[in-house]
């Protein structure tokens, strides 16, 4: 009976230690669910392991040179570019990475897109007066450029406005400053809807806030000024008033037409601004003028595969604005600038320019600004590997009589005997460019252009200096100014 009970026991035990082995051995993991290839979209999308949403990563790396000193890229003007003397930077450099995120779903109502840019640069720093306090500027910089979400037509959040053309304000390449339309390149905030009625025909709505594009909107002068003196000193900088905007009441309304297909695009778009202005004076009793529309139009032709050779095209475009002066000189124009060159009747000679959408003063309404202006370029290519591109812009400003004379009011603080005011003026710019592409994402550029400032002031003003700029009080000829610089570009896209 010992020995029976010593058995059994023994078999006990080796079955329960037999299950706790076998309770505790782990449990048979999941197959890996490798990264696959999403080909709804176009190359580089992947889907995002465990969900049937495709995305794709990109971007670019760009190294820029300036020669001329014109920041990264436009014409000399401001401080220090414009000031040409010591304190101008005779290059400029920039550093740039840019990194995107683009993610598809598709669904029942059709794809859901997400989409977001953002890039990190570092520029060459600026440097002012020794006596003032501005010093030498740091240059690093973040920027959001696109923002949002795309579904079932609708795009709510920031990207290029429907306004613009696919080239935006670059036709053939060319500096950031070529006026002649609208350019939204870094974003603007939006509602927009697009319609699809086939055969490459859209149409589309929105409501943008201009506010949010790059440098605002353009001014809307209240001309009234402390003193003279004051007057003087921001004048002779191209500012002719308080930019005097109330705050926002109603966003851009916007409208696009397009034909998009094999021999090329035809666009024609229309923009309804609204200009708010705030008080006259510092406080609510001085009172306001009334609100006025403002208002924009726009062309657009591209015309691809020309027989110069297979993948060349020409973009041209023309706009005209009444009171929305930032869909002409777009929102990577300065819109108050001044330019310093030689004389030989003063001690130096200087053109300057201020731009807005409208001019009030005291007890006025608003006086709104027209202008017009067309850019065009031409793109050739002599092999895979090498492109040139030509392109040019032409615009002009006119403020209205209204405007002219509260501007001119002030003007007669700096003038001199025989000096004339008029503050319209002409802009124009031309260039040329060649691009050589060794391999596939990596680009080599270089970028030669010219652009002249036709300013309506004659004779010679007695200017009160630009401390930041180190420019005396002294007396200075009024002159059209010209410009010219050079951009040397590396570029790695993936």
């Amino acid at each position: 009976m010992n020995f029976k009970s010593l058995l059994l026991g023994s078999v006990a035990g080796l079955v329960a230690a037999g299950g706790a082995q076998a309770a505790d051995l782990p449990v048979k993991a999941k197959a890996v669910e490798y990264v696959r290839i999403c080909s709804l979209y176009g190359a580089g999308f992947y889907y995002m392991p465990g969900t049937d949403t495709c995305i794709k990563l990109g971007g670019y790396l760009r190294a820029d040179a300036i020669l001329g000193g014109a920041g990264d890229y436009s014409f000399r003007q401001g401080a220090n570019a414009g000031l040409n003397n010591r304190l101008t930077n005779y290059y400029f450099g920039r550093a740039r990475f840019d990194f995107n995120v683009d993610t598809r779903t598709a669904t029942e109502y059709g794809v859901v897109r997400t989409y977001a840019d953002v890039i990190f640069s570092w520029d060459t720093p600026s440097v002012a007066g020794v006596n003032t306090a501005a010093g030498v500027s740091g240059s690093a910089s973040l920027g959001l450029y696109h923002a949002f979400i795309q579904f079932a037509g609708f795009t709510f959040g920031r990207t290029v406005s429907i306004f613009d053309t696919p080239w935006q304000s670059y036709p053939a390449g060319g500096p950031d400053t070529l006026p002649g339309g609208s350019n939204h390149v870094t974003g603007v905030n939006q509602v927009a809807y697009t319609a699809d009625f086939g055969q490459g025909i859209t149409g589309s709505l929105a409501l943008q806030d201009e506010s949010t594009s790059a440098g605002g909107q353009s001014n809307l002068w209240n001309t009234t000024f402390a003193t003279p003196a004051a007057a003087g000193t921001a004048f002779v900088t191209g500012v002719y008033g308080n930019s005097d905007w109330g705050g926002t009441r109603s966003p851009e309304i916007v409208g696009q037409i397009r034909v998009d297909q094999a021999w090329g695009l035809a666009q024609v778009s229309a923009v309804a601004h609204d200009l708010h202005p705030a008080y006259y004076g510092a406080t609510e009793p001085s009172g306001h003028p009334s609100d006025k529309w403002g208002w924009a139009v726009q062309g657009a032709l591209s015309i691809k595969n020309i027989p110069t050779g297979a993948g060349d095209s020409i973009n041209l475009q023309a706009v005209y604005t009444d009171g929305a002066t930032r869909y002409n000189f777009q929102s990577l124009f300065p819109q108050s600038f001044f330019m310093f060159g030689g004389s030989s009747i003063a001690y130096q000679s200087t053109g300057f320019a201020g731009l807005a959408d409208g001019v009030f003063g005291v007890g006025t309404g608003i006086d709104t600004v027209k202008t017009w202006g067309f850019r065009g370029g031409y793109s050739h290519n002599w092999n895979p590997n090498w492109v040139t591109g030509i392109y040019g812009a032409y615009a002009q400003l006119k403020y209205g009589d209204t405007g002219k004379a509260l501007i001119c009011g002030n003007f007669a603080a700096i003038a001199l005997p025989g000096a004339t005011c008029n503050p319209d003026f002409n802009f124009a710019a031309v260039g040329i460019n060649t691009a050589w592409t060794p391999v596939k994402g990596l680009t080599f550029t270089a970028d030669l252009s010219y652009s002249h400032l036709d300013q309506k002031y004659s004779g010679t003003i007695l200017s009160p200096g630009i401390a930041a700029g180190a420019k005396p009080i002294a007396v200075y000829e009024l002159k059209d100014q010209n410009s010219i610089e050079m951009l040397l570009r590396a570029q790695r896209t993936f």
